[in-house]
């Protein structure tokens, strides 16, 4: 079976993952953007200086939960969508918070939460697997199929990070 996608050429590195791949987007000196793949794509070596050192950094996190993130990322997004990922980026590792706390820490809504963190362009970095429903898992990158890729990745990352499900 070819394992190339065609799209795997808008990436600027493709990082094996053990749920699959993160493809990594970037452009003028700044991280566009942090995808997750499924595994029919293979990883690609960086095509850039910037893309290498996201790749290197994503590996380290896969290998440490603890890792911290130091990448220039693009300026995307409203200023409501800063405030939510903003709020997701503090949330340590091993912990979540549902779409309702965090909606009650900046005095909003829990589906306006969810919006914003299915908006992240920038997973991994801003850690939108820590929200979760209250009742449950809850959704992740506008995916809620319980049995979904997605929801598998937000599984393996919550547990990477030590949180029982």
């Amino acid at each position: 079976m070819e394992k190339r996608p065609s799209g795997s050429d808008i990436f600027s590195a493709i990082v094996e993952a053990p749920f699959g791949a993160i493809g990594v987007r970037t452009e003028a000196g700044v991280v566009k953007e942090l995808v997750y793949l499924p595994s029919s794509f293979d990883g690609k070596a960086a095509t850039d200086p910037l893309a290498d050192r996201a790749a290197r950094q994503i590996a380290k996190y896969l290998d440490d939960p603890d890792f911290r993130f130091d990448l220039p990322l693009a300026q995307v997004g409203t200023a409501y969508q800063h405030k939510v990922w903003k709020t997701i980026a503090v949330i340590p590792r091993g912990d979540v918070l549902t779409y309702g706390e965090i909606a009650k820490l900046i005095r909003s809504a829990p589906r306006a939460v969810g919006q914003a963190c299915g908006a992240n362009w920038f997973p991994l970095v801003i850690p939108c697997h820590r929200v979760t429903a209250a009742g449950g898992l809850g959704g992740f990158s506008h995916h809620d199929d319980e049995t979904g890729f997605h929801l598998g990745v937000k599984r393996w990352l919550l547990r990477h990070e030590g949180v029982a499900l």
